[in-house]
């Protein structure tokens, strides 16, 4: 029997077969012009099979997503949430990977971890990584830019292949790092049902919008990309947090795995201020979060420094990550602001190179505006304590803030970031989808996002720069606009008196 006010009968199977059909679609698009080991001399439109890769793909993923779409009110139930999107999963899960050439980064840079290389110092090219020419060219000579912890699964994948020589095998490597993937995501689905139900929103719709998504699919499934990991350690840290906050035991078993969140991909952080928000117990007081919060961070900092000396990495990948923004593409807002301003330099005979200038301003908003949403999120929750019933209402709206805020600050990292990649709406997207009230807001640019790519990891943002740009520049300013109108109303707006 299916919950009540969900969708039953004719519509939920047919959205079920659609988004099936289109999952097998995107594998068949896999088979036909996937990102194989070997780098397509030419675009994606010109290989062999291009035409019929670009065109499932394109039908598969309006199928996937328009199916997604017609259930984001919730699904008929949690249980059918989860069989549909196990079985949309399955063709993924026989493709060659999808949409990015990431995976082969990982492989090579695990490969040279385990072969006696610091990945922090060289890149894989230098060190003598078999597997180079599968990488993306752009990632040959940098630096990894990600924690020791994944540094350390991804050596562990490589190791069978570097015991069997120099031409060790690329595929296992690639399945045991699929399968860390898909880990990830099992464990995103074991803790959704138990935030969803903590904050009181309906699981069977935070399954159906967190599990369902072609992102997840696509980028974290066939993709194998390691925010799979890095989001199942956040979710599991912040169940644990918010089915027991204050309590010693809960509060360091969140700090290990927020630790080795972090140690997986430097994203983790964001969250961490609100996670110490919901490791508060009873009242909200300065105390009380310098108390609880204080212990959370002491484990979470622990574990970061057990692992960096455990593995010899030390924080190395720190500056790793500044080389993550040598991409530029408009879907980064800061990025396309930038591009319309050497647009109109141009125009004016000028070539002013805005894009570092305004990124680096978009990292000053970000800062600004996690320091808001913190205080906002703060201020809630201190209002708590002057409520009769408090306990009750404590226990009802606490995940609910500190979850939703959390998500707003992700969503603004994802936003407001020198670079801003499809699978990095997956942060945002699940933590939403347990807490949000509404849904259209974030459900929109996920779908939107899930265009963004094509099979073979050509972004279709290097087709559109100029109108892509301009476009998320004026959809920028309108927004502005239409928040500071909404902050400020003029006499206009503001209605007359009965």
């Amino acid at each position: 029997m299916s919950e009540a006010g969900a969708p039953t009968g004719r519509r939920a199977r047919a959205a079920r077969h659609l988004g099936l059909t289109g999952a097998v679609l995107l594998a068949v698009a896999g088979w036909l012009g996937g990102v194989l080991p070997e780098v397509p001399p030419t675009g994606p439109w010109r290989a062999p099979h291009g035409p019929a890769a670009v065109s499932c793909w394109l039908v598969g993923t309006a199928l996937m997503v328009g199916a997604w779409w017609a259930l984001r009110a919730g699904a008929p139930s949690t249980g059918w949430a989860y069989r549909t999107a196990g079985l949309w999963s399955l063709p993924l899960l026989l493709t060659p990977p999808l949409a990015s050439r990431d995976v082969y980064s990982y492989a090579c840079q695990g490969w040279s971890y385990a072969a006696g290389h610091d990945p922090y110092r060289v890149g894989v090219a230098v060190a003598g990584c078999p597997w180079v020419d599968a990488v993306a060219p752009i990632w040959r000579d940098t630096p990894a830019p990600y924690g020791p912890v994944f540094v350390l699964l991804a050596a562990l994948a490589a190791l069978a292949a570097l015991a069997a020589g120099a031409g060790g095998s690329l595929l296992g490597t690639l399945v045991v790092l699929r399968l860390y993937a898909v880990a990830g995501v099992l464990l995103v689905a074991l803790c959704l049902p138990g935030l969803a139900r903590a904050a009181g929103v309906p699981t069977r719709r935070a399954a159906w919008l967190g599990l369902a998504c072609p992102l997840v699919g696509v980028h974290l499934v066939a993709g194998a990309h390691n925010d799979a990991v890095l989001l199942g350690l956040l979710l599991l840290g912040l169940l644990v947090l918010v089915r027991s906050p204050g309590r010693t035991r809960g509060l360091l078993v969140a700090g290990v795995l927020f630790g080795l969140a972090v140690a997986v991909k430097a994203t983790a952080l964001v969250v961490l201020p609100f996670a110490a928000l919901t490791a508060v117990h009873g009242r909200y007081t300065l105390r009380a979060l310098l108390r609880d919060g204080g212990r959370l961070a002491g484990a979470v900092l622990v574990t970061l420094a057990a692992v960096s000396a455990l593995s010899g990495l030390g924080l190395g990948w720190v500056a790793g990550l500044a080389r993550s923004g040598d991409s530029q593409q408009w879907t980064s807002p800061p990025t396309a602001v930038g591009f319309v301003v050497d647009y109109v330099g141009e125009l004016a005979g000028r070539r002013p190179d805005a894009v570092p200038v305004t990124r680096a301003v978009g990292l000053l908003v970000l800062v600004a505006l996690l320091v808001v949403l913190w205080w906002r999120a703060w201020t809630a929750l201190r209002r708590l304590n002057d409520v009769r019933q408090r306990v009750h209402r404590l226990a009802a709206t606490r995940p609910r803030v500190t979850l939703g805020a959390a998500g707003a600050a992700l969503a603004a990292t994802v936003l407001l970031a020198p670079v801003l990649h499809p699978w990095y709406v997956t942060g945002p997207l699940l933590l939403l989808a347990v807490s949000a009230t509404r849904t259209t807001w974030f459900v929109l640019p996920a779908a939107v996002a899930s265009f963004l790519t094509l099979p073979d990891g050509t972004s279709l943002a290097r087709y559109t720069k100029a109108p892509g740009a301009i476009a998320v520049t004026a959809l920028m300013l309108a927004g502005a606009l239409w928040a500071l109108r909404r902050r400020y109303p003029t006499r206009r707006d503001v209605p007359d008196p009965p």
